[in-house]
């Protein structure tokens, strides 16, 4: 398989830990300064971590940003439901060296835009929360998504996001 690698240039590095699902394929890859590689695939981006490969799903990329040579990405953790709704906050962002990018940083921004539905900024008194309705990667179906800024009430975050996945779910209502 290596010739075939060579010839119609897949971009999975043949040094990757990570394991791919059946059904996932790698879209593009990009090494890493100090080591690993970013792998762009349908179900999300893998990123070197402690040795090994982790994938963040493209619904969990609250922000990548590129410039300078660097790609620095923004991952949220689901830190709780409210309904049908999924309460996020945002990790610290993490950036990655690429000396050669290659098409990663356009198939990242692709990937994380492609998955936003809808969004909504809501001002609230104590500061405020997106609301993103997002597609989940490998399957069918979206998901409401509240991601609120630190310091937002969670309680209060919770109440609305709840509220808005009902209506969601029913508009008629």
């Amino acid at each position: 398989m290596r010739w075939w690698r060579r010839l119609f240039g897949d971009p999975l590095p043949e040094d990757f830990p990570g394991e791919l699902e059946a059904s996932e394929n790698a879209l593009g890859s990009a090494a890493v300064a100090g080591g690993g590689h970013l792998v762009v695939t349908e179900l999300g981006l893998w990123v070197p971590s402690e040795g090994r490969a982790r994938r963040i799903g493209w619904h969990l990329v609250s922000k990548a940003v590129w410039g300078d040579g660097t790609l620095t990405v923004v991952e949220a953790e689901e830190t709780g439901t409210a309904g049908a709704a999924v309460v996020l906050r945002d990790r610290d962002p993490v950036r990655f060296a690429l000396a050669r990018p290659g098409k990663v940083p356009w198939l990242v921004r692709q990937r994380v835009d492609g998955s936003i539905r809808a969004r909504h900024r809501a001002e609230l008194t104590s500061g405020g929360v997106w609301f993103v309705q997002r597609k989940l990667p490998g399957r069918d179906g979206v998901v409401l998504q509240a991601r609120p800024d630190a310091g937002v009430d969670a309680d209060v975050v919770a109440a609305i996001a709840r509220e808005a996945a009902a209506k969601l779910a029913h508009p008629e209502a």
